[in-house]
């Protein structure tokens, strides 16, 4: 599987005025090494497209998507192996195509090519890429993907929903990935753009609309670590969707969104003209909005062309978790009430001081696949790697799954299951379980000492779906497991391309400095 490209399906579509380059359904997706300095700080990056955000992937619910990655990787002081995960898809039917390395995949070699070849057949929503492989999406490779509903039951509620209302967050490293343990980020950036503290004053994001009209905006948390508190001065913002689950409109003034979750919002352009601060400030790292750092302006039409003076206020209606109610078939599987499931799973969490456990193992990536493992001929779950990280779930079953957070160093954890969204029964913060309508979504905080956060699921998708904090720090360290689902099924129901079977040929014969 030589270096192949696809140009001629390739669709990248350059609107004006424009957030992202948008490649539609079907096309390359070039990994490759530049130069950026996206807060005034020079660095090589790991670059999907060539911009510091990936381009926009993008299509209509029920569409088939054949993205072709092509690994133009040379910086061998980063990653240049590596694979794309397409975050918050189910890939039901083609778990090979969900992107992490180890567990679905090998990686792609560099001067190599792979095609990504699924269908998202019933969802719809905001979404997002990265790479999941070590922590090399620190170093760039991550991008928004937003998969539109042409029956949306909220389309008349806005005027306008595309790339240029994609708002995308994330912390930046000025030290390459693989160098750093647990470190703290140097700047916020908001599409893109951004400032460090005591660096100067650069170009921030502008995101431009016209008073009078009314925006779907979708938020995305691209981050390796923080979790960012969100708002926009003089504005409130309704909530419609959380992690492409449609749910009841809420009424917010500021969002905390966790590493990796989603929300759109509508926004009313109903305040004077002139210019807001757009504040995402994170958790870790340097917080506040000295020198405009941890911002962007929202700009009227009209407006001067200057930085915004509006003072930070005190949230009045900040989101609740517990307040969110899906807008289609509330409610979670099983009986109502603890452990009123098919299969119920607690995990213990822990920290050895340099490495996470989950009931007293420490995730560390096998060599061979898990997929592969099953498809290579390994006879059940119990014999799959690594020892004591893959939990077997039976298929066609109700599931519990209660994550108690015992104020575990890093905390809160924001995890992420694939191949699912769950059933949040028990939301951080709260004492009350909710069977009747919690919160839909795919990335849970799992709160400080005292929480209990509980989810439930079914088990209707099967393959091996990783299960890990989405803090990518964690994940490397080992805060993760398997989940091996319906594994009776795998070789009927998993069929792999003749691509995908030839990885891991590839990456095994790379020397050390070609990985």
């Amino acid at each position: 599987m030589g270096f192949q490209s696809f140009t001629s399906l390739f669709s990248l579509v350059a609107l004006v005025p424009s957030a992202f380059a948008v490649l539609e359904t079907t096309g390359d997706l070039v990994i490759s090494n530049a130069a950026v300095s996206p807060d005034g700080f020079s660095r090589t990056a790991v670059l999907a497209g060539g911009g510091v955000v990936g381009e926009l992937v993008t299509g209509n619910k029920g569409d088939n998507f054949q993205i072709n990655v092509v690994n133009e990787l040379t910086d061998d002081t980063m990653l240049r192996s590596t694979t794309v995960h397409w975050h918050g898809i189910f890939q039901e039917g083609t778990n090979w195509a969900d992107g992490p390395a180890f567990i679905n995949q090998c990686p792609i070699a560099a001067n190599n090519s792979f095609l990504y070849d699924f269908t998202v057949s019933d969802q719809a929503g905001t979404f997002w890429y990265h790479s999941h492989l070590a922590t090399q999406y620190c170093d760039g490779l991550r991008g928004p993907m937003v998969i539109y509903d042409p029956d949306d039951p909220y389309a008349d509620l806005y005027d306008v929903d595309d790339d240029t209302t994609v708002l995308s967050l994330m912390d930046w490293y000025h030290a390459k990935a693989e160098t750093l343990t647990f470190p703290a980020p140097d700047a916020t950036l908001i599409n893109g753009l951004g400032r460090y503290s005591g660096g100067n004053a650069t170009d921030l994001a502008v995101i431009t609309v016209t008073s009078g009209t009314r925006y779907r905006f979708r938020l995305i948390n691209l981050a390796c670590d923080p979790n960012f508190v969100f708002s926009i001065d003089n504005h409130t913002m309704t909530v419609i969707e959380v992690d492409g689950v449609n749910h009841e409109q809420l009424v917010v003034d500021s969002i905390q969104i966790f590493a990796a979750q989603r929300y759109s919002f509508i926004l009313e352009a109903n305040q004077s003209v002139d210019n807001y601060w757009i504040r995402a400030d994170p958790s870790t790292g340097t917080a506040g909005y000295t020198g405009g750092i941890n911002s962007a302006i929202l700009r009227y039409s009209g407006a001067a062309d200057s930085e915004p003076g509006t003072p930070a206020v005190t949230s009045v209606l900040a989101l609740n978790e517990t307040q969110l109610v899906p807008l289609e078939n509330p409610g979670a599987p099983g009986e109502p009430e603890v452990g009123g499931v098919d299969y119920a799973l607690n995990l213990a969490l822990a920290f050895t001081g340099t490495t996470f456990t989950i009931n007293s193992y420490s995730f560390t990536s096998p060599t061979v696949p898990v997929l592969l493992q099953i498809l290579s001929g390994a006879e059940t779950a119990d014999s799959l790697l690594p020892t004591g990280s893959v939990y077997a779930l039976p298929t066609n079953s109700t599931i519990e799954i209660s994550i108690p957070s015992g104020g575990l160093a890093g905390f809160p954890h924001p995890f992420h299951l694939h191949g699912h969204v769950f059933d949040v029964v028990r939301s951080a913060g709260s004492t009350t379980y909710n069977y009747v309508n919690p919160v839909r979504r795919d990335v849970v905080s799992t709160g400080a000492a005292g929480d209990n956060v509980t989810i439930r699921f079914t088990t209707d998708n099967a393959g091996p779906w990783f299960l890990h904090c989405h803090i990518d720090w964690h994940l490397e360290a080992g805060l993760a497991i398997v989940f091996a689902e319906d594994v009776a099924d795998w070789n009927t129901t998993q069929t792999p391309s003749t691509a995908w079977d030839d990885l891991c040929p590839i990456y095994d014969a790379l020397s050390a400095d070609q990985l």
